[in-house]
């Protein structure tokens, strides 16, 4: 047997795996599903809330207090909830505005898996970088990590969008974290990051050794997420997906740029995502007039979303910065005309202007909406565009390429040990 064809034993880490919001939970569920398919044994531990995943691969749930659940977010736990010094750790930095999670999964986890030692070849673990990392190294597990991007990425929007100074002061807390990610991933034996923009960044703003970052661009599943011909689409529909309601997604240019839209022709968004309690978008929403153009809808399925995208004529990235960008690789799969910006790795996923879609600058209202108009009012240009779209991505965006990819950078880290 050749070392491409030798059957791994995978524990897969994810501290959060909400299989509804945001893009690691979907990074989750397709990868192990895949490297099962290529014949690795793969066991996740995941932290609430739990992951989908496919029924040949093992999950081992770590609870925690679950701090954040719906719908009593920051809530008191009973004292009869503590079970352990991790308890007490989890609702300690909770309580001081910070976020515990990545640090108290790694130290849960690596507690689980010191139980366990010979039972895996490898650790990957998805963007925890928790000190029990360092830990699980030292217990004598090769350990790989995936960085979609720097988080420090979303600190510095955050920040800079924050309305008072009291919330820059809350949100620096929050991402208090940030500094342990930073030592922990400049001491990981190796890590998969998910396009060159994100390689150049992880280097620069974690401090990682670029040479040890290797990229593995993500997929999508395009059985599920295709175009639908038999499908009538809206006049004038548009539709994002926002699964976190926070500056780095765009919403807010995108929905500025929805009202200008509006004064030359009819419009409507579709937004895949739900809003924060604090969200200033139902405020923002009144002042543009837009409270019947826009519906925001969550908690959809995977074919719920293919049927939206179907119905549309034009799907909006409006980021002002991407790691990768799912959200544009499922409608690209979907031969939806896309719209995007220039912002992080978004002209690496898409191609350059023109090719697979319209390429406007981040948080440009103004420019953003002149090019929905012209794909709205160039049915020719909508009907090329997503026709490339779909090609981009069976050549290079489908979870087969990314499992291989990824199986290829655990057999490089293998290699580095005696015995393999």
């Amino acid at each position: 047997m050749s070392e491409s064809d030798q059957v791994l034993r995978i524990a897969f880490l994810i501290y959060r795996g909400n299989p509804r919001c945001g893009g690691q939970g979907v990074y989750t569920r397709h990868l192990t599903s895949e490297l099962a398919k290529l014949g690795h044994q793969v066991e996740v531990f995941s932290g609430p809330p739990y992951p989908d995943l496919d029924p040949a691969v093992k999950f081992t749930p770590v609870p925690s207090l679950e701090l954040y659940r719906d719908p009593d977010p920051f809530r008191r736990p009973k004292i009869s909830e503590f079970k352990d010094r991790y308890d007490l750790l989890e609702y300690a930095v909770m309580a001081t505005a910070g976020f515990p999670e990545p640090r108290t999964f790694s130290l849960r986890v690596r507690k689980m898996l010191s139980k366990r030692l010979g039972e895996f070849d490898i650790v990957h673990d998805n963007q925890c970088l928790g000190p029990g990392l360092l830990g699980i190294m030292q217990d004598g597990f090769p350990l790989i990590a995936t960085i979609h991007h720097p988080i420090t990425v979303d600190r510095e929007l955050d920040i800079s969008h924050a309305a008072t100074f009291k919330r820059k002061l809350s949100l620096k807390r929050w991402y208090g974290f940030l500094g342990m990610q930073k030592r922990v991933a400049s001491q990981v034996q190796r890590v998969i990051t998910v396009s060159e923009s994100s390689r150049n960044d992880v280097s620069e703003q974690l401090g990682v050794d670029i040479e040890k970052i290797n990229v593995v661009p993500v997929g999508v599943d395009h059985t599920v997420f295709r175009p639908m011909p038999n499908v009538e689409r809206v006049p004038g529909r548009l539709m994002t997906t926002a699964s976190a309601d926070v500056p780095m997604k765009g919403l807010v240019p995108l929905l500025e740029a929805l009202a200008k839209v509006r004064t030359e022709r009819h419009a409507e968004l579709i937004v895949v995502g739900k809003l924060r309690p604090e969200s200033k978008i139902p405020e923002l929403l009144d002042r543009l007039n837009l409270g019947d153009a826009v519906t925001f809808l969550h908690g959809l399925s995977d074919q719920d979303i293919v049927d939206l995208y179907a119905q549309a004529e034009v799907a909006v990235v409006p980021s002002l910065y991407e790691g990768f960008s799912l959200p544009a690789i499922e409608a690209m799969a979907c031969g939806v005309p896309l719209v995007t910006t220039t912002g992080g790795a978004l002209p690496e996923v898409v191609g350059k202007d023109g090719e697979s879609a319209l390429l406007v600058a981040p948080n440009d209202p103004s420019a953003l909406s002149h090019a929905i108009v012209e794909l709205l009012e160039n049915r020719e240009l909508r009907a090329s565009l997503g026709a490339a779209g779909r090609k981009r991505v069976l050549g290079r965006y489908t979870w087969q390429v990314t499992a291989k990819g990824t199986a290829e950078q655990y057999v490089e880290l293998l290699k580095e040990y005696k015995g393999y």
